[in-house]
């Protein structure tokens, strides 16, 4: 099943290393981020998964859940937990899940539906199983990103569009090229002037018709 922004992220029950989880039941309430490795005991993982470690507590802090997944059984997960504090200097205190029968990979898109599980394949094998999902409260796929094996993900940009995410889910707005949290903010051409008027009474700057720049909403 081809997977598209606001689709329903796809359920499952699975091993992790923290214990059986149903992945909707495990999201709550809450934002959820699923990043995926094609093998334990790869280098940009590795430097992957210490740098999430290292952030946890600004994903907590956006009430989001995190949870890796890696083509492997999770013995391996908490061998390489080892490697990945001794040399990243952060322990992987977030689950991971044990997809050693590609069930996971392939039911979000990862890998055709063809494959076969198989102790002799190999990170290359797996390349593909290296996506980011941020999935909101809804169990909805709000974001997506995929990154080659050899180039290191950019953890920074994922809380800053998990931060967009949020912000533009909660005030129905758009946030610009480049957007931080506290930068100005776009209205939607969706919202007339009148409807804009009700939402931001503080006003705003019109830049053509289509284009009209605002302050951040605040909580």
């Amino acid at each position: 099943m081809a997977l598209r922004i606001n689709s329903e992220a796809p359920n499952f029950i699975a091993e992790t290393t923290h214990g059986k989880i149903t992945f909707h039941d495990w999201i709550g309430d809450g934002w959820a981020i699923l990043f995926s490795h094609p093998k334990d005991f790869t280098p940009v993982c590795t430097t992957e998964l210490g740098c999430m470690a290292r952030m946890k507590p600004e994903f907590d802090k956006r009430n989001t859940k995190i949870i890796g997944l890696s083509v492997d059984p999770i013995d391996n997960h908490a061998k390489w937990a080892k490697d990945i504090e001794e040399t990243q200097g952060a322990a992987v205190t977030f689950p991971m899940i044990g997809d050693a029968d590609l069930k996971i990979a392939k039911a979000y898109d990862m890998l055709p539906a063809e494959e076969q599980p198989s102790a002799n394949r190999t990170p290359s094998d797996n390349q593909t199983v290296r996506n980011v999902f941020i999935i909101g409260p809804d169990k909805k796929i709000k974001a997506m990103l995929v990154y080659p094996m050899s180039s290191g993900r950019n953890f920074n940009e994922v809380l800053r569009l998990l931060d967009s995410c949020q912000l533009t889910t909660k005030y129905t707005v758009a946030t610009p090229v480049n957007w931080h949290p506290g930068d100005q903010v776009i209205i939607p051409p969706s919202i007339s002037d009148e409807q804009a008027k009700q939402k931001f009474p503080q006003g705003w700057k019109t830049l053509k018709p289509y284009l009209r720049i605002v302050d951040q909403p605040k909580n």
